[in-house]
């Protein structure tokens, strides 16, 4: 029996099940201000700091991106949809009516957002119809003393953690060991 071709359509719906956190990626090029909404962005290691986020080949705030050597990742909250559908749209200028100030490194930083983290670029890889972007992170905001909930994607809709789900996990002081143990054989 051979191996049947995926389906573009049942794979789509099949990644809809996972839920994501929605980011705005942004930078500086030519000094105008640049940024697309991104779902496919994660923590990559904690020594070094790096993150990853992965732009379609075709994107042309990627481009801006790659030329420029740098981008801010902004974590939107659960009031920021219009956020999202502002800088997920084709709009001319995804920055009108939106206030921001340069990061450290000049990227731009949405106001409001739940926080940010500053990168270089590290390296890009192939990863079929979208790159894979390794980001050197250089700086990012404090945690909030307030914690908003995040603006979440799910099955094709915007969502959120439900106020009585809303139980944080136990933070670990044995963070490094509780990650070892986690990607150990053990565990696969």
């Amino acid at each position: 029996m051979g191996v049947q071709p995926i389906d573009p359509r049942t794979f789509r719906h099949v990644l809809g099940q996972f839920c994501t956190g929605v980011t705005v990626i942004t930078t500086v090029h030519d000094d105008v201000p640049i940024g697309f909404a991104c779902q496919s962005f994660a923590a990559l290691s904690l020594d070094p700091p790096l993150v990853l986020f992965c732009p379609t080949k075709q994107s042309r705030a990627w481009q801006a991106i790659e030329a420029s050597g740098r981008f801010c990742v902004n974590m939107l909250h659960e009031n920021q949809q219009h956020v999202s559908a502002q800088f997920g749209s084709k709009a001319p200028d995804k920055f009108a009516g939106i206030d921001w100030k340069p990061s450290e490194l000049g990227s731009p930083v949405l106001d409001g957002t739940l926080a940010h983290i500053d990168c270089t670029v590290a390296s890009v890889h192939d990863g079929g119809d979208h790159f894979v972007v390794f980001g050197a992170v250089q700086s990012m905001s404090e945690p909030q003393a307030i914690k908003p909930r995040p603006l979440l994607f799910y099955r094709g809709e915007y969502t959120g953690i439900e106020p009585d789900k809303n139980t944080p996990a136990q933070w670990r002081d044995d963070l490094e060991a509780f990650l070892t143990a986690t990607t150990s054989d053990t565990w696969l």
